[in-house]
């Protein structure tokens, strides 16, 4: 019943659903109290309305967002409140005293404060939002960009102002009961007072020193690093802030490019959910800011996902453009029809290129390079299961995802008996869950099962804990344990360095990452996942949820994988190790890996999971695995071969296509007229020309 009404209400956990109860039903005990009359119990009222409110919004709670939709925001319940407080006196029959009218007063000039109290605070975050918010770009010794205003002034500033009426609130309340309206005034004053030196202090930072510069000031000192630094490949990205995962899984590969890279964002929101890297990153929201950068050395330029901000730079005909995208597998969109804008489009393996061959969707074979999937290098081939361990096998399910289809995921109706028969084999196999983090968003289904099996490898772990077959070695995991803690000791002393900047100007003013500290934590994160893995039995099943262990460090301690359709699949059969799919809408074997390519070297388990036996038997005879020839063949038909290196071949493509670029480029200037007012109209299409009209909008013209 709780989790029903939790899902329902969208709110994170039965804490947060008590809080918005209290909330809900505050409000009519307060009226109810001020009828009465009853000063304490208005008191008690009053106070679980206050800490009830207030922990909604340090969640961040979905309810907050929808009470405003509902006319019931947060101003209105701090007036309500103090409206009931005044009913109160009224009902004490203080309606003709002097701290009846204080507090009229008082509430009303409080309210008048409100106004210039938002308008200041709305004026300077926009004052100080820039045209372009940039990480890696050395910014400082180009323009002044001042400290952002202390971040408790404008950080949740409206319910910092609105709380100042506690001091009136209590004042008043301790006058009704004792008599003497002394700390009644005392509250008021120091409530209007406190409200009057907020604004005071929020008005030096909307003009002088303590703005950034001009749009126009800031985006020449962007184009002056620019033209110093001379950027030749970019990766492009535009979406919303749930599909940063979408660029960040290009952030390694970026950074070991043999050309000089740079990341271009279209949304702030983005940015704000990047991962740490060394690459130059500008965040250019508005298409005339972003054609009015100096582009002009880039010779490549790379797109990860088709949204139709891309035409803003694929306009630009001095660079080449290519689709590279963010994973492989046999999904529609990994054969979009708008994949036919780009000069080429980059796959994996030749399994891409067939793909577009087979949807016949006009992507030109000669248009499609194969470059294997730099991503995957952390990914280690297997070499049986290590001596002295049992094997481990990792179950990762996808999530159920929006249209309901069964096929999604195997995890309603598969998942229960998956997991049955591996904590059940016989040779015994450690069983490492891991499920997609939506899994259960949409369905309840699925988020039932997903409980079920939690606890289902739970109690598994439980009952191996106490079975005498399995030894654990203690002094070895309170070690690692000792080693784990001192590394997150390390890792959360690096994140407070600095802190987090006040907003997106002084983070771009200070955004120049330390390389050292970047490596740093890279190789601590290296250490963490070795240590965690220690830090408990081998043989131990476990629920892995969150961030870390990541996913291709699950892959690289396992030795086997059940799994739904998805990229997941494609990326785990670079491993090389035997893997199971679950054909969850029962297409029956043989059309469910004609519709599905990345399975066909799988087992392909029935919702009954009764062929998992042969995955096991792989696992523990890998030289008589009937499926170990079929896996290599499809590891190379998808990724392509293992030599050259990934790395080595994407930057073989790009060095070929900017030469492409470059000939284009020479074509062009040496064309008669080529440099005259002739080609004045394709010259406005090349980033870098300060001519735009100021009336230009992000909805401009593609040309």
């Amino acid at each position: 019943m709780i989790s029903t009404a939790i899902r329902v209400a969208r709110v994170g956990s039965a804490a947060e659903l008590a809080a918005a109860a209290l909330v809900m039903l505050g409000f009519p005990a307060l009226m109810l109290a001020a009828l009465v009359p009853s000063v304490y119990a208005f008191a008690a009222a009053a106070a679980v309305t206050y800490l009830a409110d207030h922990y909604l919004h340090r969640k961040g709670s979905y309810l907050i967002n929808r009470l405003s939709k509902v006319r019931a925001g947060l101003s209105i319940r701090f007036l309500i409140r103090q409206l009931l407080l005044i009913l109160l006196l009224a009902r004490l029959s203080h309606a003709n005293d002097l701290i009846f009218y204080g507090a009229v007063a008082c509430f009303i000039a409080f309210y008048g404060l409100q106004a210039p109290h938002g308008a200041l605070v709305t004026l300077i975050r926009n004052r100080r939002k820039m045209p372009v918010a940039t990480r890696n770009v050395d910014l400082k010794s180009r323009i002044r960009i001042p400290d952002a205003p202390p971040r408790g002034l404008l950080h949740r500033s409206a319910e910092k102002m609105l709380h100042l009426d506690l001091f009136s609130v209590v004042g008043i309340l301790v006058s009704a009961v004792v008599g003497p309206a002394v700390a009644g005034f005392v509250g008021i004053g120091l409530t209007v007072g406190l409200g009057c030196l907020y604004v005071l202090v929020l008005v030096p930072y909307v003009r002088g020193r303590k703005i950034p510069p001009k749009a126009d000031d800031v985006l020449a000192a962007v184009d002056d690093w620019l033209v110093g630094y001379k950027p030749e490949t970019v990766l492009y990205f535009s979406g919303s802030k749930d599909s940063a995962y979408q660029v960040n899984m290009w952030l390694e590969t970026m950074e070991r490019l043999e050309t000089r890279p740079l990341i271009i964002l279209r949304e702030r929101a983005i940015l704000n959910n990047l991962a740490p890297t060394t690459v130059p990153v500008i965040c250019v929201p508005g298409g005339v800011h972003l054609m009015n950068l100096d582009l002009s050395t880039v010779r490549v330029a790379l797109y990860a996902a088709n949204v139709g901000k891309n035409i803003h730079l694929l306009r630009v005909p001095t660079m080449k453009h290519v689709f590279i995208g963010h994973g492989d597998s046999d999904k529609l969109a990994s054969v979009n029809p708008y994949s036919k804008v780009y000069d080429e489009v980059w796959t994996a393996g030749r399994a891409g290129r067939d793909r577009y061959a087979i949807a016949d969707v006009g992507v030109r074979d000669d248009d499609i390079v194969e470059v294997g999937r730099p991503q995957l290098a952390p990914i280690q081939s297997w070499q049986g299961v290590p001596e002295g361990r049992i094997a481990t096998v990792l179950y990762a399910p996808t999530w159920e995802g929006w249209d309901g289809n069964p096929g999604n995921t195997s995890i309603v109706l598969a998942g229960e008996n998956i997991l049955n028969k591996l904590v059940q084999a016989d040779p015994p196999v450690r069983v490492l869950y891991k499920p997609h983090p939506f899994t259960g968003t949409v369905s309840k289904e699925a988020a039932a099962a997903h409980r079920r099996i939690t606890a289902l490898v739970e109690q598994a772990a439980a009952e191996r804990a106490t079975d005498s077959r399995f030894t654990a070695d203690v002094t070895a995991q309170a070690e690692a344990q000792a080693e784990l803690d001192l590394i997150e000791a390390r890792l959360a002393e690096l994140a407070a360095v600095g802190g987090d900047k006040g907003d997106e100007a002084e983070a771009s003013r200070d955004g120049v990452v330390d390389v050292a500290k970047h490596e740093e934590i890279a190789r601590l994160r290296t250490e963490w996942n070795d240590a965690y893995w220690r830090s408990f039995p081998s043989y131990e099943h476990r629920v892995i949820t969150g961030a870390e262990p990541r996913l291709y460090d699950c892959f690289n301690v396992s030795d086997a994988m059940v799994s739904d359709i998805s990229s997941v699949v494609s990326d785990f059969i670079a491993s090389g190790k035997p893997y199971a799919v679950t054909d969850s809408a029962d297409l029956g074997v043989e059309e469910f890996k004609r519709q599905n390519t990345a399975v066909r070297a799988a087992t392909i388990l029935s919702n009954s999971a009764a062929e998992l036996g042969g995955l096991l038997d792989a696992v523990h005879d890998p030289s008589g695995d009937p499926l170990a020839e079929d896996r290599g063949e499809l590891k190379r038909y998808l990724l392509g071969p293992e030599e050259p290196k990934s790395i080595d071949q994407f930057n073989t493509a790009v060095a070929d296509l900017a030469l492409k670029a470059e000939a284009r480029n020479v074509g062009q200037e040496s064309r008669p007229g080529g440099g005259d007012a002739d080609t004045a109209e394709l010259t406005n299409a090349v980033p870098g020309q300060r001519g735009a009209s100021a009336g230009e909008t992000d909805g401009v013209s593609a040309g």
